[in-house]
Order: structure tokens, then C-alpha cells, then sequence
């Protein structure tokens, strides 16, 4: 699982130079667990971790470019993207 985050991150660090090897990992494990959260309350059966990095890497490409613009316009995401960068500091 380490591998796909890590193999992703780098993709998204490629296509948004704003963003910091770590920021970048923290959008592929947000967009991840937004993905498969949204699927299971939705009902959906679970298709696999593929799938799931299928849809994140076209997220990646897709929105890649523009993911540090999404921060300053959304302060929920924002609270939770510090959040999760304050635990990996300590």
C-alpha cells in the first residue's frame, strides 16, 4: 500500500511543483480515503485497491495541477490537511 501512496505522490508532486513530497502524499491518502469513504456509504461494493488507484490517479491528472488552489477555498479541508501534517510532525 506504501508503494501505490509513495508511486502516486510523486506523480501528483510532477504535475503540482507547489506542493511539497509531503503535501503531495497527504492529497493521495486524503483523495484515497475520500474515494473509498463516499463508495461504502453509497452502498458500493468494494472493487479493490486497484480501482481505487485508478480513480486517483485520473483525480491526480485531472485536478492535479490546480490542488493547492482547493485549500484556500475550502477551510474544512484546509483544517484537515494541517491536522494531518501536525501528527507527522510529532
Amino acid at each position: 500500500m506504501q508503494e501505490r501512496f509513495e508511486r502516486l505522490a510523486e506523480r501528483l508532486a510532477e504535475k503540482n511543483q507547489q506542493l511539497s513530497s509531503d503535501e503531495a502524499r497527504t492529497w493521495v491518502e486524503l483523495l484515497w480515503e475520500d474515494f473509498d469513504t463516499t463508495r461504502a456509504k453509497a452502498g458500493e461494493k468494494y472493487q479493490g485497491k486497484d480501482v481505487t488507484e485508478q480513480i486517483v490517479l485520473r483525480w491526480i491528472d485531472q485536478y492535479g495541477p490546480r490542488l493547492h488552489e482547493f485549500l484556500s477555498n475550502n477551510p474544512k479541508y484546509k483544517r484537515m490537511f494541517e491536522r494531518k501534517n501536525n501528527k507527522e510532525e510529532k
